[in-house]
């Protein structure tokens, strides 16, 4: 072999060797990370730091990383409601927890119930003498609600708040589908279901017209008394009622508007927040940034804290997002795969069981599915509680008839008990492009249905009577779980919305509470004393794998979040609007079948939360988008 050769076939060596050494550094990492976890000594004297850049759920979804590189839309972060409220009454009586600091910079938002249920903890917080301090640039409907349970709001001079209220505009697009040709064909019981109005109408009608404004009246009402009840010193009227004169008053400037108003303590910037945090909680040894202060984060708390395991399980089985058939979730509620974590937990010796409803609704496929799971532990003699979140309307009021017990909140949206659905044809379409079709048919079924030649009269009265008997599926249902007459459903049902209040005298709903009541109920049904038992949640936790996903796509998309001012918050609200029409508008085209869907309902919108994904993982995106 020559000399050049043999140094050849060195190189190569060298080369093979330093691929195989970076391959084993590079995995031991990988498996670093997805093995780690936050660590309990991370927890340090000082105050409890909740950065809520995001929105608050009931559940978190799962973030898919192909679809978030190929769109370049980073997730938006979530935080679960019970995971916040558990830390911060955690901290109550933790003594290394001097108070609670809340930067509300990049706050999202979240559902009316979440947010009263963190304030209420926030106060628990302050009954304790600990101080509750919040920032933000600016401060909306959500924001203010929570930062109403302070003991210090502050405000960036460059910010300012605003309460605008619930309300908006309904976008309908019966004209639109006119002037394509595009027929809707609406099958539907129930004189309020408002579902199918903005594919069929150009305004909305007046039942739907009524009975939204009342549920929406109802919601600001109690808006306006939880942040009046938490915080008394702020002028609600004078904000609500003339917000143009309250802020030329201040001549346009929305901070010192807004602490004329009571509705923030101090005017100043982050760094000065910190130090008056600092002064409380103290100053952070490990950093000289200016307003930096001694804390832990949420993450390493939570897992100081732990879970309680002793006495026996009651189990907790979340229904959240939208009710669609399959093994979707979590932060969808697909039928089978909550059917599935039910079943598994047959064999689980659970004292009782708590389902935890925030759903609009869904088909009535995946809600039957999940009712007759439900139904399998009931038969087991154990009591069933029903904790409804924001929202448990149509499909997911279904679910909730198979409680024992039901419990929500005044702000909780419930009922919606009506059924529709929507299909498509393209008859006229076809016919302006020179498309005709010419049937031969052996029944008046033959080739149903026809979604391009349109449906038979007799398919289209078929497709009614399947609706008009799902309906009175539904009613008996509520009927039977509610010991009422049908009759007297009927009258309650048509699709109408209420709120927790409403539906209480109504007889749709058992008492207030939220889920610690549930359970604090469960438990007693089930005969166990007070330290007797412990809450667990039916499913697994979140695997590393998505995790590290997780942090991966929304830590990169920091390098280019949005501005925290009142304009940009105010266009971050605008941008979710118009992505939930076009995810509205989708829905209601492609799914198939019987549906009990709530579209009316006020739901969270979820822009993303930086521009685009940037940084290396932008790189990534782009070269698969090639």
């Amino acid at each position: 072999m020559s000399f050049a050769g043999k140094v050849w076939r060195l190189l190569v060596g060298i080369k093979d060797g330093l691929v195989l050494v970076f391959m084993l550094l590079f995995f031991a990492m990988l498996f670093a990370v997805l093995s780690a976890r936050p660590s309990p000594g991370m927890v340090r004297d000082g105050a409890l730091l909740l950065e809520l850049d995001g929105y608050v759920v009931e559940e978190r979804a799962i973030v898919d990383p192909i679809q978030a590189l190929i769109s370049r839309q980073a997730p938006v972060t979530e935080f679960e409601v019970n995971e916040l409220v558990r830390a911060i009454d955690a901290a109550v009586g933790d003594d290394r927890i001097k108070a609670v600091a809340l930067d509300l910079s990049r706050f999202l938002g979240g559902g009316q119930v979440h947010i009263q249920e963190i304030g209420e903890a926030l106060a628990r917080v302050r009954a304790a003498e600990k101080p509750v301090l919040t920032f933000a640039v600016g401060y909306s409907d959500d924001a203010l609600h929570l930062a109403a349970h302070a003991s210090e709001i502050w405000v960036d001079p460059m910010g300012g708040a605003i309460a605008a209220g619930p309300g908006g505009s309904f976008l309908m697009f019966g004209d639109l589908l006119e002037q394509y040709d595009v027929n809707a064909r609406v099958y539907r019981v129930g004189t309020f279901k408002a579902a199918t109005e903005p594919y069929t109408r150009s305004t909305l009608s007046p039942e739907a017209r009524e009975n939204i404004g009342g549920l929406l009246a109802s919601m600001w009402e109690e808006w306006q008394a939880n942040v009046k009840k938490a915080r008394p010193e702020a002028d609600l009227d004078r904000v609500t009622k003339n917000p143009v004169e309250w802020v030329q008053s201040a001549n346009g400037d929305l901070a010192a508007a807004a602490l004329d108003a009571g509705l923030v303590d101090e005017l100043g910037n982050r760094a000065e927040w910190g130090e008056r945090v600092a002064e409380i909680a103290g100053e952070d040894s490990w950093s000289n940034l200016p307003g930096a202060f001694a804390s832990t984060e949420l993450k390493p708390y939570l897992a100081d804290i732990g879970s309680d395991t002793s006495g026996r399980a009651i189990g907790i089985i979340t229904v959240a997002g939208d009710v669609v058939d399959g093994e979707a979730g979590p932060g969808t509620a697909g039928g089978d795969r909550i059917a599935e974590l039910l079943d598994r937990a047959l064999d689980d010796d659970l004292a009782a069981l708590v389902v935890r409803v925030d759903t609009p609704g869904g088909t009535m496929t995946a809600s039957e599915n999940i009712r007759r799971a439900i139904l399998r532990h009931k038969a087991k003699d154990i009591p069933v509680a029903i904790s409804m979140a924001n929202i448990a309307a149509s499909a997911g009021y279904a679910i909730a008839t198979t409680g024992d017990r039901i419990f929500a909140q005044p702000e909780t949206v419930t009922g919606s008990i009506g059924v529709f659905s929507v299909i498509p044809t393209f008859e006229d379409t076809a016919q302006r492009f020179g498309i005709n079709a010419d049937a031969i048919r052996t029944t008046p079924l033959s080739g149903q249905p026809d979604i391009i030649d349109g449906f038979t009269p007799e398919v289209d009265a078929i497709l009614q009577a399947g609706i008009e008997d799902s309906y009175r599926d539904f009613l008996n249902q509520v009927a039977e779980g509610r010991g009422m007459d049908p009759a007297r459903v009927d009258e309650i049902a048509q699709g109408r919305v209420w709120d927790g209040g409403t539906a209480r005298q109504l007889g749709l709903v058992d008492q207030f509470g939220g889920l610690n009541e549930a359970l604090e109920w469960a438990a007693s049904e089930a005969g166990l004393e007070e330290g007797k038992w412990h809450a667990k949640r039916l499913g697994s936790a979140e695997s590393s794998y998505d995790s590290l996903i997780r942090r991966l796509l929304t830590n990169d998309a920091q390098t280019r979040a949005p501005a925290g001012d009142m304009f940009s918050i105010l266009a971050r609200q605008q941008s979710g609007q118009a992505e939930r029409v076009l995810n509205d508008l989708e829905r209601m085209m492609s799914v198939q079948g019987v549906q009990a869907y709530c579209l009316e309902c006020p739901r969270e919108v979820r822009p993303s939360s930086g521009d685009a994904i940037s940084g290396w993982v932008a790189k990534i995106a782009a070269f698969l988008a090639r």
